[in-house]
């Protein structure tokens, strides 16, 4: 009887799984050089694991180019965006080298691409300010179509577009555009196509400058800062509300945490900071213009939790939202739910550990 329940419990634990973490990740196969190259991945490693997703260049050897740490969040994806300005067109490699079973998809190739040349622009590159820059040219393959032109100012803010300007049937453009000031102006384009790539306009002010100056003497004095605080943990992150006031803003948290701070402009779109440890503020700067800001704040490390103020320069009020804005809540963290591989392990071992004192009883 004792022999028969040994065998038994060895084949318990021969039919028991072997479990292997998974990680799958995901890329886009092409993209433009100068674009941000964003990796995803999904994985049942446990919530807050570092993973390092790595950029190489492939060619006749394999190169290793940077590499980002990404976490584990609560949902078990994962995020690492990597910087394709000034990188050669060709073929690359992202790869999670992380120990994981069969299934898994931890390496995808991309295409790097370079469009630039196809873009002649034939307005001049240095203007004298009129109010309005002029951009003209010729975009290669364009005939009788179209091409999207987006016109950021110096400080980094949309002015113009995107917007189709058509193309005749010599895929000629040309556009006048409204500026607020002299300045150096970027002008993205793209076609049907893509991302074509972006070229720079100066508008020169009073002696060929590109910035006004003046003489005159003036009195400069600290902007008023307001603020709000709350706790926060990576499980309940604090929520702010941020009414901006027009021109540059500056959001930026208390010191001694390593803090994370997200925030949805006016416009919608989503931005991440953190760059900073626990000795420096985390800082966001951006150019205001009177709406609401949606601001996300959570400590980088999963084991620490405390309150965290939000200073805000040039804006009209910093507000704690008790609940979570509509802005973030498509994201917001989930439960977690994370799953101990050694517990099937345990249970066969109960079981074996019990069928073992009912034959020593038998006998």
């Amino acid at each position: 009887m004792s022999k028969f329940v040994l065998l038994l419990i060895g084949l318990l634990f021969l039919t028991n799984p072997v479990l292997a973490y998974q990680v799958n990740i995901d890329a886009p196969d092409s993209l433009a050089v100068g674009k941000p190259l964003v990796v995803t991945g999904t994985t049942t490693f446990g919530v807050g694991t570092p993973i390092d997703v790595v950029l190489y260049f492939q060619l006749t050897t394999t190169r290793e180019i940077t590499r980002k740490i990404a976490y584990i969040q609560s949902d078990k994806t994962f995020k690492a965006v990597f910087d394709t300005t000034g990188l050669d067109p060709g073929t690359y490699k992202v790869e999670v080298p992380s120990p994981s079973n069969g299934e898994s998809v931890t390496m995808q190739l991309v295409t790097l691409y370079d469009r630039t040349e196809e873009i002649e622009l034939t307005s001049p590159i240095n203007q004298s300010f009129t109010g309005k820059i002029y951009v003209a040219g010729k975009i290669n393959g364009a005939e009788n179509s179209g091409v999207q032109i987006e016109v950021i100012d110096p400080t980094g803010l949309v002015i113009f577009g995107p917007q189709y300007i058509n193309t005749d049937n010599a895929a000629h453009f040309a556009a006048d555009i409204v500026i607020p000031a002299p300045g150096t102006y970027e002008v993205s384009f793209t076609d049907v196509n893509g991302y074509l790539g972006s070229r720079t306009i100066n508008a020169l002010g009073q002696g060929g400058a590109s910035f006004v100056t003046t003489t005159v003497a003036t009195t400069t004095t600290a902007p008023k800062v307001i603020s709000a605080h709350t706790s926060s943990s990576r499980d309940n992150p604090a929520y702010f509300v941020v009414e901006t006031g027009t021109g540059p803003v500056t959001l930026y948290t208390t010191k001694s945490i390593d803090w994370v701070l997200e925030y949805v402009d006016e416009t919608g779109t989503l931005h991440m900071q953190n760059d900073k440890g626990s000795s420096s503020a985390e800082k966001a700067e951006f150019q205001g213009r009177g709406k609401t800001v949606y601001v996300k704040v959570y400590p980088y490390k999963y084991a620490v939790s405390g309150d965290v103020f939000l200073y805000g320069e040039n804006v009209k009020s910093v507000a704690v939202s008790k609940t979570i804005p509509a802005a973030f809540a498509a994201t917001a963290p989930a439960t977690p739910t994370e799953e101990s591989p050694v517990m099937p392990v345990i249970g066969c071992i109960a079981v074996g550990i019990a069928l073992l004192m009912f034959s020593k009883k038998s006998a």
